[in-house]
């Protein structure tokens, strides 16, 4: 299952930077005032209610992919559709409350940045259809035999180039009959350049949403969280690999834990 071959890597990838961090003296010093603002600023309820249905909703859409075959932005909007009636029942007849609904929410959007990524995702299906990522695939494979290593090529250049395009290109590159369907080689990808672009503060969506909001520099990222994140990318990669060169049989149901079943 997948889940068994990038879960403890992910894990180890994110628990890697968080230990770094931890022995680091700006962690140690600011731990206490952190603690003490989260203690004294607490989510309301209602707050709660909307972070958990939204936080459902992202975790049900490749469910509603699965289940229905529609593409998963159907189900990004049936989320959106649920988060928007769920705040206006919350918020109803409360004037001062309307920027906390959906509507007011989605005039914020970063409509640049929207059509940044149109673009790139057009230009990479610009590319696979003139079949110029397919030539840079089979000089990637003349150049460099090891799969595993272009894999990990891709998660560095994930930190420069956004994830989504990145990946976009690299299906685009190899198709299924040269890596099969949950392949080895796909899971690589997905990690890599999931976790990869976190090197960088402007290598996914959410660092550079991260940048707008709260006005962070590229160069202080660069200084205080890329050496961590790369060490977390290393140590996640190291983990996939050892864990598919040993081989763990974890149990896929209840009747093959042995305790539970008595023998």
């Amino acid at each position: 299952m997948i889940w068994q071959g990038l879960f403890v890597p992910s894990v180890v990838s994110l628990m890697v930077p968080l230990a770094l961090m931890s022995l680091t003296s700006e962690a140690n010093g600011s731990s206490q005032t952190s603690s003490s603002l989260l203690s004294s600023e607490q989510m309301a309820p209602r707050g709660q209610l909307v972070f958990a249905v939204g936080l459902g909703a992202l975790v049900f859409v490749p469910v509603f992919k699965s289940l229905t075959g529609l593409p998963p932005f159907m189900g990004m909007l049936l989320g959106l559709g649920i988060l928007w009636i769920l705040t206006d029942a919350i918020h109803y007849g409360e004037s001062g409350r309307q920027r906390l609904k959906v509507p007011q929410a989605l005039s914020r959007i970063d409509t640049q940045g929207i059509l940044f990524f149109l673009g790139i995702l057009l230009s990479v299906g610009s590319l696979e259809a003139a079949g110029i990522l397919r030539q840079l695939a089979n000089y990637l494979d003349a150049n460099i035999p090891n799969a595993d290593l272009i894999a990990s090529i891709i998660g560095v250049a994930s930190a420069i180039i956004d994830n989504v395009p990145l990946v976009a290109a690299t299906m685009g590159m190899y198709d299924l009959t040269s890596f099969p369907q949950d392949s080895d080689f796909w899971q690589l990808v997905a990690f890599c350049a999931g976790t990869g672009g976190s090197m960088l503060i402007i290598g996914s969506a959410a660092g550079v949403a991260f940048m707008g909001m709260e006005k962070v520099d590229f160069f202080w990222y660069f200084r205080k969280v890329s050496g961590f994140a790369l060490a977390g990318y290393v140590a996640g990669i190291i983990t996939y690999l050892a864990g598919q060169n040993i081989p763990l049989s974890l149990p896929t149901s209840l009747a093959d834990i042995p305790f539970i079943t008595g023998s």
